[in-house]
């Protein structure tokens, strides 16, 4: 038997990187996977990618009614949600001394307003035992150049994932954060090149902090998130899984 046979997921942020290898696997695995984004081309160019068994519903996870039309559409299709990956995120570098209110302000929407909220209107159609994933990163542990803010609002994230854990111990909902560490993205490539070095620069020097020696894939990533949603981890909640080639642990 597949390991999501039969689950409903919803997966913010699925059209690209991490969200998209996730959506994948989740419907490999046997789940009805629907998945946002803002971009609608972006969308449906995943959806098709994906295949059967996959629904994109274009949103911003800061926009309340967005993310209630999400959810008027998962109740609408299917009436339920088994699993959860608050994946939707954004990643702009700003050293300390050029942070505008601007840029505070969009990375915490999105990063904690948006996830608090997608956790929350989920609620209602979320399955008793049922396991939501919240995405942070490798950046609460290390302190990395131009990442204060970014930084600051996984580390909120980290935090949602423990008072969760408690808050929905009745339903016996699991609640637990999956922390990648440099992955092969368009959202990595797109933020650290604002550094101005080269694509080769800007990899080898993430590279040199990783132990296993290179940058993670978003099949890698996915794959912890599938541990985390499905049965396998049936006795976790409340905690942390870095998938970061080492690079928080040493």
């Amino acid at each position: 038997m597949k390991k999501l046979e039969g689950k409903i997921a919803v997966i913010t942020g699925g059209n690209s990187g991490i969200g998209l290898a996730t959506a994948q696997g989740f419907v490999e695995e046997g789940a009805y996977v629907f998945i946002t984004g803002r971009r609608q081309s972006e969308l449906d160019k995943a959806v098709k990618q994906i295949g059967d068994n996959a629904i994109g519903v274009q949103g911003d996870v800061s926009n309340l009614a967005d993310l209630d039309r999400l959810y008027d559409t998962v109740k609408e299709q299917k009436g339920r949600i088994d699993v959860l990956f608050a994946n939707a995120g954004i990643l702009e570098v700003a050293r300390l001394e050029t942070i505008s209110e601007v840029h505070f302000d969009k990375t915490f929407s999105v990063n904690v307003k948006g996830v608090l909220f997608t956790v929350q209107k989920a609620l209602p159609l979320f399955n008793d035992g049922g396991s939501i994933i919240l995405m942070g990163s490798v950046n609460t542990s290390k302190g990395l150049e131009g990442s204060s803010v970014y930084s600051a609002a996984k580390a909120a994230v980290r935090s949602f994932a423990r008072s969760f854990t408690v808050d929905l111990k009745s339903r016996k909902i699991r609640v637990n954060v999956v922390s990648p560490g440099p992955t092969e993205t368009p959202m990595t490539r797109s933020s650290i090149s604002a550094f101005g070095l080269s694509g080769e620069q800007i990899k080898k020097s993430l590279v040199a902090a990783i132990p296993l020696g290179r940058m993670g894939t978003p099949d890698e990533i996915a794959k912890a998130v599938l541990f985390l949603a499905s049965g396998d981890s049936s006795f976790v909640t409340g905690i942390e899984l870095f998938v970061d080639g080492g690079m928080a642990q040493i």
